[in-house]
């Protein structure tokens, strides 16, 4: 499967009809990739959206671990993100950490089962595999792009990691987020938030 995805996008017009605009090709593309990822995703012990909250997990820092960050990242409602999440804790690959201060707040920290797990998961990343480093960068904006006019036609917020993000400044000893008012580990910064 290594260079499956080059396949589809290379010879894509052998397979699909030409014939439509731009925007409908883009989204029977996404949904085609979309298609096979999941079937790929099926032949583990979780399931695609199972999948989905437990990389988001292992790459959110300490502020984005809530079940409603999770279900806002999944755009998927609370409820079944909860169902999911007790699903992946249940299966070992999560662990559920009330707050301190209070009680009823709770977020996740993925376990090393689950994080070795992702680890073995990231292989499937070989099959995108594109030898032309400036199509693969221009292919990583355009999807940038494409995530966030769709977030803010939802009405939803970007995820993005730390490093980039205008409320992160370097300080003295590291680093500081100034809409959390809150000092960053160095590891943090390249997390989702």
């Amino acid at each position: 499967m290594k260079n499956f995805f080059i396949a589809i996008i290379i010879s894509s017009r052998y397979y699909f009809p030409m014939t439509k605009n731009n925007n409908a090709r883009i989204r029977e593309l996404i949904a085609r990739i979309s298609r096979i990822m999941a079937a790929e995703e099926w032949k583990d012990e979780i399931n695609p959206s199972q999948w989905a909250a437990l990389s988001y997990l292992a790459e959110a820092n300490r502020f984005s671990r809530a079940p409603s960050q999770v279900a806002e990242y999944m755009s998927a409602t609370r409820g079944t993100v909860s169902q999911t999440l007790k699903t992946l804790a249940r299966k070992g690959f999560i662990e559920e950490v009330r707050s301190d201060t209070d009680k009823r707040s709770i977020s996740y920290t993925v376990t090393k089962k689950g994080k070795k797990f992702v680890e073995q998961r990231q292989a499937l990343e070989d099959a995108f595999h594109l030898p032309d480093e400036a199509l693969a960068t221009a292919l990583v904006q355009g999807l940038e792009t494409l995530v966030r006019n769709a977030l803010r036609r939802r009405g939803q917020r970007p995820f993005g990691v730390c490093e980039t993000c205008a409320h992160n400044r370097k300080i003295k000893d590291g680093w500081f987020c100034d809409l959390l008012q809150e000092p960053l580990k160095s590891n943090e910064i390249k997390q989702l938030c």
